[in-house]
């Protein structure tokens, strides 16, 4: 990894450092002895920039794989700087921690299943030297209550379009062209992501016009920031796939609507409609009951048009279980 290159580099650069003012004052002559004393304050102020530097090489810990199954039973795997300690948070509350390998890589079974719901994990690193490090990437893992379905796992970083880990995917396909997620930034700017052929372009449009193109990457993974060039609004919106020859070869074509950046508080009592979603799924997904849909439709009425007819990019309030009715926590699947 980049980090681990970077702090390589770091430590033999330390190194040299110091081989070569051991260099330079074993070789002084004894009548320069004031001069020698000044060599080696110059050199250890040289040295300690360098100890910062690779200090501050060290990046925080990362997710690479998390797959759960309908139990709860989680394996994770990662990176972290060699010789630290990974410790995995669910909503903020250390589960287990474990040591990361010379490679610089850490893998975890969780002993204890994943409760059913709705799930934050987390990571910190503690380094050799005692530096704590927390990671900037969350993995949401919604678990149905019913134990039935593949859990829903889904990675996300500030800022960045979030990535599906594992199904069901709700996102819509046409081939090997697939739209999978819509998230908004700090800022509520557009984040669109997806699939497609490797090394294949991606444009996608607004009511006819483009408002992001992009290459997607070798492993079929592209992301399309927006910005502020898509005003809050329903729009219908395209997806295309692009030849080597700029013929479309893959289309998806769907409604959207871009919330406006005031309305949008993803403080966990929110959520944003995916592609495919319906209020049924959410309600599922969230409360472990389809028929709750009720709820979050009671809870949005003045922008849900028709429960039927739910847009991606919309953001819904999302009332907590404890803020549930009595009789539809009874309600059945």
């Amino acid at each position: 990894m980049t980090a681990m290159r970077s702090l390589i580099i770091a430590g033999i650069l330390v190194v040299a450092a110091i081989a070569a003012a051991g260099i330079y004052i074993t070789t002084r002559s004894s009548d320069s002895a004031g001069e020698d004393v000044a060599a080696r304050d110059a050199g250890a102020g040289l040295q300690q920039p360098l100890l910062d530097d690779a200090i501050s090489a060290v990046e925080p810990p990362s997710f690479d794989v998390v797959r759960v199954d309908p139990r709860g039973t989680a394996v994770i795997a990662g990176r972290g700087s060699p010789g630290s300690v990974v410790a995995v948070l669910a909503d903020g509350e250390e589960i287990t921690r474990v040591d990361v390998d010379d490679r610089g890589e850490w893998v975890i079974i969780l002993d204890q299943p994943l409760p059913a719901g709705s799930v934050e994990l987390g990571l910190v690193m503690t380094t050799v030297d005692g530096q704590e490090l927390r990671s900037e990437q969350v993995v949401i893992v919604s678990i149905p209550e019913s134990r039935d379905e593949t859990p829903l796992v889904v990675l996300g970083r500030p800022g960045e379009a979030s990535r599906v880990l594992q199904g069901p995917i709700d996102g819509i396909e046409m081939g090997p062209l697939a739209l999978e997620t819509v998230d908004y930034d700090e800022a509520g700017g557009v984040i669109f992501s997806g699939r497609a052929d490797p090394d294949m372009r991606v444009r996608v449009l607004a009511n006819g016009s483009t408002i992001g193109e992009t290459t997607a990457g070798s492993d079929g993974r592209w992301t399309v920031r927006a910005g502020d060039t898509l005003a809050p609004g329903l729009y219908d919106l395209q997806i295309d796939m692009l030849g080597p020859d700029g013929r479309v070869i893959a289309v998806i074509a769907l409604p959207f609507e871009r919330a406006a950046p005031g309305t949008i508080n993803l403080d966990g009592s929110s959520v944003v409609v995916q592609p495919g979603n319906s209020l049924w799924r959410i309600a599922r997904r969230l409360y472990g009951s389809g028929v709750q849909y009720t709820v979050i439709y009671q809870a949005n009425r003045e922008q849900i048009r028709n429960p039927d007819m739910i847009y991606p990019g919309q953001v819904f309030t999302t009332p907590s279980q404890g803020d549930l009715p009595p009789e539809e926590l009874d309600d059945g699947n």
